[in-house]
């Protein structure tokens, strides 16, 4: 015969030396992606001070209990409702996704990133949001984006949420845009790296400062009288999807003095509610027993923790009696759980 045969030595030589050339390729792009992995987690900020509310999206996966409540929106849920309250008193357990100035198209891109993890019996969502019918800032895309799991809702959420100089490939890979952050790290940044322990109660963010009303907000002129074309559309959506869910829909208005609340966007939920038989708790016309020289930090804004306990009582005790929530005291999950947050934070609230 022509030619040569190679050697059987030869061809498992060759064929090692390919296995060896796909290993090392394989462990250069392991290596590779572990890195600008480990790089991202090192400059993304870690919201353990300062802007604190920039964690709460984060921190809703860390419990894998369900609950019979979720609240949803803006600074009025997550720094005016006490959720250990809701335990305590009625034996209801509830989560606040909230985060600082957030939309109704975040809070609904939220609802539906929740809801792969659980299905709660009543969703009670702010309304205050709707006087946003665009972006407000990219701080607040930021607190409520990046913290969420990547999946399609979480893209979803960042097309509706970018200010117009901001771009999609920053939401789905962070570092592009927290890059510049590696000179301007601090002790922070690697303490937390790995691990960073929760700053809230099921989404409550307790403060015991207490800072009085001293004087009465006044109404502030209105240019637009008609909540926006955008937040109305995602109220829609909101509501759809709980119908559609078997979730109840409980609209909600903060008692905060701050900002103004007008007459004229009163209507207008009061008219939606009515139109779709959704509950509508107005807290500024409730006797709930606050007291506006003890219970608010910032003269009437948000609540600290003897403000938001009156709230959480009121609300606790109307979701009871009107949606049917049953005390799920007793079970053993959720009675160790539940003991070990309200035990944690009382000890915070005294010290």
């Amino acid at each position: 015969m022509d030619g040569k045969q190679e050697k059987p030595s030869e061809n498992r030589i060759n064929a090692g030396k390919k296995v060896f050339s796909v290993f090392r390729l394989t462990a250069a792009v392991v290596l590779a992606i572990a890195g600008l992995a480990f790089l991202q987690a090192l400059v993304m900020p870690k919201y353990m001070s300062g802007d604190t509310e920039g964690g709460m999206v984060r921190e809703y996966y860390a419990s894998d209990l369900d609950h019979d409540v979720l609240f949803i929106g803006d600074c009025e849920v997550y720094a005016n409702i006490a959720t250990p309250v809701l335990w305590e008193k009625y034996g209801i357990g509830s989560y606040i996704r909230g985060s600082a100035g957030q939309t109704l198209w975040q809070s609904y891109y939220l609802l539906k990133d929740a809801l792969r993890y659980e299905k709660p019996k009543t969703l009670v969502l702010s309304v205050l949001a709707l006087k946003y019918d665009e972006p407000q800032k990219e701080a607040y895309n930021r607190m409520a984006i990046d913290g969420m799991r990547f999946s399609s809702d979480k893209i979803e959420a960042a097309r509706a949420s970018m200010m117009k100089d901001e771009q999609m490939p920053e939401y789905i890979f962070p570092l592009l845009r927290y890059h510049d952050r590696i000179t301007q790290l601090t002790g922070e940044d690697l303490t937390y790296l790995l691990y960073r322990p929760t700053l809230t109660y099921n989404g409550y963010y307790m403060v015991t400062d207490v800072k009085p009303v001293t004087v009465a907000p006044e109404e502030e002129p209105l240019t637009e009288s008609e909540f926006g074309e955008k937040a109305c559309e995602y109220l829609d959506k909101i509501r759809n999807l709980c119908e559609n869910e078997g979730i109840e829909l409980v609209l909600y208005k903060a008692p905060s003095l701050y900002p103004y609340w007008h007459e004229e966007w009163e209507k207008q939920v009061k008219d939606y509610a009515k139109k779709y038989q959704l509950r509508y708790y107005n807290l500024l016309e409730a006797e709930i027993g606050l007291d506006y020289s003890t219970d608010t930090y910032d003269a009437g804004m948000h609540f600290n923790v003897y403000g938001a306990e009156k709230i959480a009582d009121y609300i606790g005790g109307r979701l009871q009696d009107e949606c049917g929530l049953k005390s799920r005291r007793g079970e053993q999950r959720l009675e160790k759980y539940w003991g070990e947050l309200v035990e944690k934070y009382r000890r915070q609230k005294e010290d």
